[in-house]
């Protein structure tokens, strides 16, 4: 089996105040019965993205994998009033892998209030 040239990467848009997410962390699992197994950690960049993929080469596998990205903490740091709890603090997308060298990207396109996410490129 060759070595594996796909990588995942992410990028978080703040479309409440219309700027990239800086300074969010991402945290990377794979679930499996027994709950979930962290994969990696991360803080975005200035520009919403995270300075290195997430998966690449061997790293990057099929299957599902889940992504969590602490939005609560980000909007309560720029001072968005929000209720205590927050309507959104943690945002966790499920999505899979089905081809380890193909490149995929899974943005997040978040308010206080609502989110959305695709498969970008």
């Amino acid at each position: 089996m060759g070595s594996h040239t796909g990588r995942l990467t992410t990028h978080v848009l703040d479309t409440a105040h219309g700027k990239p997410g800086r300074g969010i962390a991402v945290h990377l699992y794979r679930p499996h019965a027994e709950g979930r197994t962290l994969i990696c950690s991360r803080l975005t960049n200035a520009d919403g993205r995270c300075d290195q993929p997430l998966l690449e080469a061997d790293m990057m596998e099929s299957g599902t994998y889940e992504l969590d990205f602490d939005i609560g903490s980000y909007f309560a740091a720029l001072g968005t009033d929000l209720p205590e709890p927050a309507f959104l603090n943690i945002v966790t997308l499920r999505f899979a892998i089905a081809d380890a060298n193909a490149h995929y990207h899974v943005p997040l396109v978040c308010t206080p209030w609502s989110y959305s996410t695709y498969r970008g490129s």
